[in-house]
Order: structure tokens, then sequence, then C-alpha cells
């Protein structure tokens, strides 16, 4: 290891808590000649990136080589950004890490001890059967944070670099080959101009580069469009979900560990896909409640989050909730196209991994299992090829999730197609009668944001009613902000780039009603009124709001937002999520 990289891994390490303390510390030794270089680099350290850098070491130990791996991460520490339900399914972490029932650090403790599934009408709570794929014996209820945390411990006592705090911003290329990543900047103020504590980003140069970065990562999105990766998969669009969730400490009376459930229905309307889940996890009386919902819904004035307010008051929700606490909030966009949404896996220089691809499971309603085997299989293909990734995309294909996959294709474009009745008994009949090996593959034809229908075409009736928040169990979105821990520098450029500033006067607020206000659940955009009553509305951004939940980059009506990585270690703080 270099005095450099020693220098760059404690000053990263002793300024996680404050961002701009990283940029001063680094300011020390780098200049914007300094670079790290390493065998492998990682962009983020959730489960599939940490699984590769586990199985990478594993390998190279097992081999007797030398395999320099680093992990880069944007949030502050390992697993501060890491957001899920989680029902885990332990068959990836069987293959990766064998002893993990042994090892006494391990978070993955509460087994699901029982599971129910119903559909929700606003007053009732109906069971309803379920399929194979629904059930979760033998499945466990965890933060996902802390098992994200746990693995990254597991990496560095392998030799993996991790580096908290620093956000790759963008792709380094040679020959049309990747080579790496640069990091973001550290002390550009609002203005543009250098603040005293500026430093430059570190160029990280690889002979391999993985994508791990999670839903909608931006420099996955950049290498899927560089490489024409969807093209050359034949892949469908992809289709998104906006996930919003709170931990809550209830009583101890109500609480029964590992007890879940998931639902369909209310509060969401029969022509939009998605529902509810709530999982007892097994200490201090901790639930974990969420509202999945996707996003290639019409109405350009549905709010997820007031859904999943309306949600809170639903009596078999609003029984468990009353008398307890809420400690946590967040939110977080997932992929749901499965299978056919699938791009090509690899391109000249790297990989994408886990959801930076897309390997959730809809029918489940779980991807990390996929996500951690997909980061498994990109390692061993790595390290068999020599740091090459040719072949990657086969060795997916010929793995048991593409088996897993396969089987689950046609659930969630039934669901588009016919709705949530027509989707259940479709459901049924490729579940149970099929069994998953239907003659015919179901297609997503469009991007969500070309669902969303302009207001002329909604009536008064058609705008959804959300009642005030009781300040008890359903909140204000700036009372549910402050349990999530985000935050950001203020006084750095906007990460949440327009394309044209003029968009969301002259056509969003106008023909769509303002949807920015609705879809974001963290209240970044708001359109001002002007002095001049004739004047169009503008758009303000609270980008130091931002849960990088990624929805405004999916669901902009002309695609007109770009998410883009702010300092490093700005973002959410979650914990127990």
């Amino acid at each position: 290891m270099t005095v450099l990289f020693a220098h760059a891994r404690h000053a990263v390490r002793s300024a996680r808590a404050v961002r701009h303390s990283a940029g001063s510390f680094l300011g020390r030794w780098y200049t914007t000649d300094d670079s790290l270089e390493f065998d492998v680099c990682i962009v983020g350290a959730g489960v599939a990136g940490l699984s590769s850098a586990i199985r990478l070491k594993q390998l190279a130990q097992d081999k007797g080589k030398d395999v320099s791996v680093c992990v880069l991460e944007k949030g502050k520490e390992v697993g501060s950004h890491v957001l899920s339900g989680c029902i885990l399914e332990t068959r990836s972490l069987d293959e990766l890490l064998p002893g993990w029932k042994e090892d006494s650090s391990c978070p993955v403790k509460q087994e699901v001890t029982r599971d129910g599934l119903y559909l929700f009408s606003k007053r009732a709570a109906i069971p309803l059967p379920k399929v194979k794929a629904m059930r979760n014996k033998g499945n466990y209820v965890v933060s996902l944070s802390q098992t994200a945390r746990w693995l990254g411990k597991k990496a560095e006592e392998l030799g993996v670099e991790i580096f908290p705090g620093f956000a790759a911003q963008d792709l380094l290329f040679q020959g049309g080959i990747v080579q790496g990543v640069r990091t973001g900047e550290f002390g550009r103020a609002k203005t543009g101009k250098e603040k005293a504590s500026y430093v430059p980003g570190i160029e990280v140069k690889s002979k391999l580069t993985l994508l791990a970065e999670g839903c909608r990562g931006s420099l996955s999105e950049s290498a899927i469009q560089t490489f024409s990766l969807r093209d050359k998969g034949h892949a469908d669009p992809q289709t998104y979900a906006l996930g919003i969730k709170e931990i809550w400490k209830v009583k101890p009376s109500v609480h029964k560990s590992g007890h879940v459930w998931h639902s369909i229905g209310y509060p969401l309307p029969h022509n939009v896909h998605g529902g509810a889940f709530c999982y007892h996890m097994g200490a201090d009386h901790m639930v974990s409640l969420g509202l999945v919902m996707a996003l290639d819904y019409s109405n350009p004035y549905t709010s997820p989050y007031g859904e999943f307010q309306k949600l809170k008051r639903h009596p078999k929700v609003a029984s468990l909730l009353e008398g307890g606490e809420c400690i946590e909030y967040g939110a977080r966009c997932l992929n749901e196209g499965g299978l056919q949404s699938l791009p090509h896996l690899e391109f000249p220089g790297g990989a994408l991994v886990g959801d930076s691809a897309g390997f959730l499971n809809a029918q489940k309603i779980k991807g990390v299992h996929t996500a951690m085997k997909s980061g498994i299989v990109a390692a061993e293909k790595a390290f068999e090829g020599a740091l090459s990734m040719d072949g990657y995309d086969d060795a997916v294909r010929d793995s048991w999730i593409y088996e897993e996959l396969y089987e689950a294709r046609n659930i969630r474009p039934g669901f588009s197609l016919l709705n949530r009745y027509g989707g259940l008994a479709y459901a049924a009949l490729d579940s149970i009668v099929l069994r998953g090996k239907a003659p015919w593959t179901l297609k997503m034809h469009k991007q969500d944001h070309e669902h969303l229908s302009p207001v002329k075409d909604m009536s008064v009736q058609d705008r959804p009613v959300y009642p005030a928040p009781d300040g008890i169990t359903t909140f204000h979105i700036t009372e549910s902000l402050y349990r999530s821990g985000t935050n950001h520098e203020h006084d750095q450029p906007s990460h949440l780039k327009l394309k044209n500033p003029k968009i969301p006067s002259v056509v969003n607020a106008p023909l769509y009603g303002g949807p920015e206000e609705h879809y974001c659940p963290a209240a970044v955009y708001q359109y001002a009124q002007e002095s001049d009553d004739n004047a169009l509305p503008s758009l303000e951004i609270h980008a130091q709001n931002c849960l990088h939940c990624k929805a405004c980059d999916i669901k902009d009506p002309l695609r007109n937002i770009t998410w883009t990585p702010p300092e490093g270690g700005g973002g959410p703080s979650y914990s127990n999520s």
C-alpha cells in the first residue's frame, strides 16, 4: 500500500461524519495529478458490490494470488444509503459465507415465524392464498443497512479497501475501454466558484470496474447508454417502483417477532400496481412498515407519500402503530422489469452487478439474494478470466438467477396489462397452472414517464384527496425527512440537473399539474407563483432534502431531470432500514 493510499484511507475514515472535512483532509495530499490504482474498482458498497469484493478476495487467497480491490461508497459510511424491506432469502449468503449462522456478529438472526398475504379494502383485510414464490418459510427479517455494514467488515478483513464518503462521478475511458472512475470534487460553491476547502476529484484507475450502484445508478445508466447495452440485450424498457418505509417501535403487546405480511389493494387505485408490507423485526419491538408503488401510473396528481400516509389509517395498520413511535423514514426506487428488462451485463472494462442491472424478482418482492448472486458470479468470472468479463452475461443466464427470473417473468407485466384483479387472476394462472412455463412472454412497451396523462384528461374526481397528517401516526413530509437523517452541504451546486430549465414552467406545470411536487417523497420540488399573476410558476429545487430515491430521474414527464451524485457523504443516514 502506498503512502498516498494510506493517507487517503485515513482521511476518509476520519471525515465520515462531516463531508466538507473530507475535502480539507484530502487536500493535504491530493493534487489534480494524483490517482490511485487497483486491479478492481467496485462502485457501491451495497450487498451486490460487497459480495463481489468478498468473493474476489476469497478466490485470490485460495489460489495464492494478490488482487487489489477497492470499493467506493457515496454514503458517509457503509450501509447509510441502503434501504430495503427486507426479508432475506439466504441462498446467496450460504454460498458466499457458509458459516454466517455461527458468526455472533452477523445481524441475520430473526427467522420468519408467520406469513400472511391480504387483499386490502378501505376497512378490511381479506386473506389470500399464497403461491409458492410468496412463502417465506426459512427466510429472515433483517435490516439491510446493518447487513451491508457486516459484509463491509468481512470484506475489510479479507483486505478490501473501502472508501465511504466518495461518490464516483465519471467513468474513465481509454480507447473506448472503461479504466476506472473519477470521484466527485469537494468544496465547490453554489455559484460554481472554488471555496477555500476545494479538493478536486480523484482518478481511481483499475483493470476492471464493477458498477454496483443500485437502482438507476448514474454511472450504470451512463454505461448502458454509452455501450447500447439495452439494445445489445434486446431488453424491454425498465419499469420501476418507489418503495417508502418507516421503522416503528411498537408496544410489546402487539409485537410478534418474525411475523410478516404483504398486501395488495388499498390505498392504491385499482389501476396502480403495488402493495404494502409489514415485517416484525427481532429486536426492541421494531417493525418495518412500507408501501411499494409502481411508477407506471398515469394520474399526475398521485402522491406516493400521500398514499403511504393513507395506508397507516387502515385498521390493520393503525392498531399496530397505536402507542408506538416512528424512528426512521426512507424511500428508494427499485427495478421491477425483471428478465425482459435486463440489459447486456458486460462492457469493455467492466460490468453491471446487482440492481444496477435489475435482478429483482417482482413476484417474490425480493432482490437481495439475486443481487448478491450476480456479484458472486461477476467475481468468479473476473477471476477466471484474468479480470476480463467476457462471458459474464452468459454466466448469469446459466445460473439459478435466470431460472428464477424466467419463472416470474410474466407476473409484473400482467398487472400492467390487466390492472389489479385481472393481474391477480393471471398471476394465479401463470404460477399455479402453468408454473412459470407459459409458452409466451409478456412485454413492457413504454417507459414509466410515458404513462403520465395530461391534466386535461383528468376530472375533478380523479384528483386524490390526502387527509391532513395527525402528527401521531401520519406526518408532514418535513417531519418524516428529519427521521431519514438526510443532510447535504448547502453551499454546493445542485446535484439535480435540469436539461432545459424552461420545461417545468412551460410544460410540466401547465400540462401535467407540476408532478414533481407529487411524486417526490422528500419535498425537493416546489412550484412558486411569481408576483405577476400572469407569469408562469417557477420550479424551486431544494436539493438538500434529497433522499437519493431517483424517482425524479424516472418519472419526470419529458425526462428533463438528471440525478447526479452530490458531494460524497451527503444524503440519508439509514441505520435500521
